[in-house]
This record gives C-alpha cells, structure tokens and sequence, in this order.
C-alpha cells in the first residue's frame, strides 16, 4: 500500500459514513447487508464486515438482535459551562445554569468515607490509604443522565467540621469554595485537564450509549495556598454534549 492510500474497508466505511451525513441513509434506516455491501462496492466478506465494525464504532449505526444493522439518531449536542470556581457566588456552574436560564436539571448524590487510591493521592498530594470523603453525583437534565461526577475531599482538611458531608450541612451544595470558605481555607485557583476514552461499561449503563462509545473527562483539582482539597473527575458523553469554557480576562 502506497503513501496516502487508504484500506478496502475504511474507504467503504467512508462511502457509507457520507451517506449517513447527507442524509441518503437516514437515522432509524437499515443500513446495507454484508451480501449487498459486497456486491456494491466489490469487496470480500471480511472487508464488508469491517467497515460495518467502523461504523458502529463511530456510533453512526447500531445493531438490533435478529434483526440487522440500523443507522443512529444523530443527537444535537448541547453545552455544559465551565466557569471555573466563583468566588463571589455559592452555587456550582451546573447549578447556577437551573437557576439562570430554563434549566431541568436535577442531581442526586451519594457520599462515603474511604481510603485514597494511589491515582487519587496523587492529585491531593496525600499519601495513598489515607481517608477521604468519596462523593459521586449524578446529573440529570430533563430527566435524562447527563453527566457523572467523583469527587475526593482529603479528611485532614474537612474531618469532624461542619462541611465535612459536601451536600449537608449549614453551606451543603455550595460548591467547594463556599464550602472551603466556611472552615477557614481561602480556594485560590483551579485546573481543570480534558480528556477523552471509551466510556468505561457502568458508566455508558447510567449515561446510555454502546460499548465503545466516547466520553469527555474532565479532572478537576482545586487548591489553596498550593495545597489540593479537592479533586474529581466529571464524566460527559462526548456524543451529547460540548464543554464551553467561560474565564475571565485580567
């Protein structure tokens, strides 16, 4: 194969790909079978095959149990703002969102006490097995999983105060700066890294989607004079959804 030319089965799988795009083989439609993919373009069995295998890769088309393989609904992906941490403010992005506009969103959450993972004492620069609160959020927007979120709270810093549960308490749901605020540690910057990987199989259980399909990780840490209190990762289905950025200019 020569420079710049490309296999059988990926040149198929484009064909079919700008198809699908232009709207010849709309959403709900059945895609072309092997024996026809065959005939049409030339090729063999395995060739066919794997072009199909791109495609539901992508997430273009899906397959239905005895019944073939159909194109996907397109979704229309939606925003999910990013604003960094407010500092004169208490609620979270997310929740500032509901509040600001004609949000449907809606969270549950769950928190637990346990020991850092080795990845997790890292990013707070603890050591590993040392406690810290475990926070994991699901976000909802018109009923429908939006968004997963873990967070990880050292319990040297937030251990026996009054924020030491994230969601309960006098300043509970207020975001960690708020939260931090209360007990006397001063949040003075954030970082934030993007990332992306085929979701993980309870996550695209909860989000909804394919084996294979692509989500969005956002790492998140939060620091005061250098030292990290919080850090979590927040989970986005990248087929759904684009993460805005809003930072102020200095």
């Amino acid at each position: 194969m020569t420079f710049g030319e490309q296999p059988a089965y990926l040149r198929v799988a484009g064909d079919l790909r700008q198809k699908i795009v232009d709207g010849q083989l709309p959403p709900h439609t059945r895609l072309p079978s092997q024996a026809r993919i065959r005939q049409e373009y030339g090729v063999s069995d395995t060739v066919a095959l794997e072009a199909r295998k791109v495609l539901m890769a992508e997430g273009l088309v899906e397959g239905r149990s005895g019944s073939g393989t159909y194109v996907r609904e397109r979704p229309v992906p939606r925003r999910i703002s990013r604003s960094g941490y407010r500092p004169t403010g208490g609620a979270t992005p997310f929740r500032q969102e509901q509040a600001d506009g004609e949000g449907r969103g809606t969270w549950e959450s769950s928190s637990e006490q346990s020991e850092a993972s080795v990845a997790v004492a890292e990013r707070l620069g603890i050591e590993p097995g040392e406690r810290v609160m475990c926070t994991r959020y699901l976000y909802r927007e018109g009923g429908e999983a939006m968004m997963l979120s873990t967070s990880w709270e050292p319990l040297a810093v937030t251990g026996r105060t009054p924020v030491m549960l994230p969601e309960e308490g006098p300043v509970g749901g207020m975001g960690v700066v708020e939260r931090m605020r209360a007990i006397d540690v001063i949040v003075d910057n954030v970082t934030e890294e993007v990332g992306a990987r085929p979701g993980l199989a309870e996550e695209l259980l909860v989000l909804g989607g394919v084996p294979g399909h692509v989500v969005l990780v956002v790492q998140r840490t939060f620091y005061a004079s250098g030292r990290p209190v919080e850090t979590a990762d927040v989970v986005i289905p990248a087929d759904r959804y684009r993460v805005a950025y809003h930072l102020p200019v200095k």
